[in-house]
């Protein structure tokens, strides 16, 4: 009997520890205890109305460099009212028109420059390598700062053999120069959903933004076993889900990754921020590691539940196909960090989902980035 007990114990554990690693990473325990507010950038932009002829895109772009130009002040000082945009004409579903009237009394906005960041003949006609970019600060600018750890909720529409409803999050935790972005989509009531996918990347932070180490994802259907795939990203190689190893490019992302490094490509270039910039980025799929393209189509204004928001839209360059990759388009918002407010992710023209924000993110407490150590090492 003891011997049965033991080789029971040992099944056990090994039944448990063969669990664990097929669930992925080992969570990063973080506590929200503050609700976030949009930021300076939001009322850099808005205090000033671009000259005639100047489209909008172009200004927030100015904008964002004058802010980073600018001193900051600190983040407890009040903030005076914005002044109401500029009108523009009715946007689509989803997209809202900026309000108009007289503009209340401000603190003086950042100088801007009256014409739009030089941007090199190279950038101009064709995608920014993102491996070739650099962390080192602009004369002037204030070194980048990562956003504390931070929960986004989403309400997720669209359409899978007819209309869908359902809920998605997106986490960044980080804890001294470790991270982990968690992407969670369902479709169907929370406590029961008819399909969900849950996408995880782990790694660390360095000078040239994140440096995925383990990329790890599991598709659940009801009645269905789940599937789960894990990439391993090393040091010079690459081990995909189907065991295959290819080289390691520079500056490579994965799945989930890609969304929060473009908030450092877009804080440390904000002249990415121009329409008709595009982003290259290595990115490492389950089956396989290829370039993608991103273009910067513009900034489009967004009703949030923390109000009207001007957001970037960056999309990717290859359409939607039946049987192909994923495509994910993003909405990010210079005034929430460059955190995306809307994400739309498309299997082919008909299948999609829509995720809108829709409650204020949270974060953790300033010092919590830093101060506590990881549940578990992985």
């Amino acid at each position: 009997m003891v011997i049965v007990a033991h080789l029971w114990l040992a099944d056990d554990l090994l039944g448990r520890a063969r669990a664990q690693r097929s669930s992925g990473p080992v969570r990063l325990e973080v506590a929200f205890v503050t609700e976030m507010q949009p930021g300076p950038v939001l009322v850099a932009a808005a205090a000033a109305p671009p000259p005639t002829g100047r489209p909008q895109s172009t200004r927030l772009a100015a904008a964002a460099i004058g802010a980073a130009d600018a001193p900051h002040a600190p983040a407890s000082a009040p903030e005076s009212p914005p002044p109401a945009a500029d009108p523009v004409p009715e946007p689509p579903h989803g997209v809202a028109s900026a309000p108009s009237g007289p503009a209340p009394a401000a603190e003086p906005a950042p100088t801007l420059p009256e014409t739009p960041p030089k941007v090199t003949a190279d950038a101009a006609e064709g995608p920014i390598s993102t491996a070739a970019a650099t962390s080192a600060p602009a004369a002037g600018r204030p070194a980048f700062e990562w956003p504390l750890s931070t929960r986004l909720s989403y309400r997720l529409t669209g359409y899978y053999r007819g209309p869908v409803e359902g809920q998605a999050q997106v986490e960044w935790l980080r804890r001294g120069a470790r991270y982990q972005v968690h992407l969670e989509v369902s479709i169907g009531p929370s406590f029961a959903p008819l399909m969900s996918r849950r996408m995880t990347s782990d790694g660390e932070i360095t000078p040239q933004g994140l440096s995925p180490g383990v990329y790890f994802e599991e598709t659940r259907v009801a009645l269905a076993s789940p599937r789960r795939r894990t990439v391993a990203l090393g040091p010079d190689a690459i081990r995909l889900a189907d065991g295959r190893e290819v080289p390691r490019p520079a500056g490579v992302q994965d799945s989930a990754s890609q969304f929060v490094q473009m908030i450092w490509w877009f804080t440390t270039q904000p002249e990415r921020l121009l329409p008709g910039q595009g982003l290259e980025i290595p990115l490492a799929l389950p089956n396989r590691v290829e370039p993608w393209t991103y273009d910067v189509l513009g900034v489009e204004p967004l009703h949030t539940p923390l109000g009207l928001l001007e957001s970037v839209h960056v999309k990717p360059r290859r359409a939607p196909r039946p049987g192909g990759d994923l495509v994910a388009e993003s909405w990010i918002a210079p005034a929430l960090q460059y955190l995306p407010v809307r994400i739309v992710i498309r299997q082919d023209e008909e299948t999609f989902v829509d995720l809108m924000l829709d409650r204020a993110p949270v974060q953790a407490a300033p010092d919590a980035a830093t101060s506590a150590a990881p549940a578990a090492s992985r």
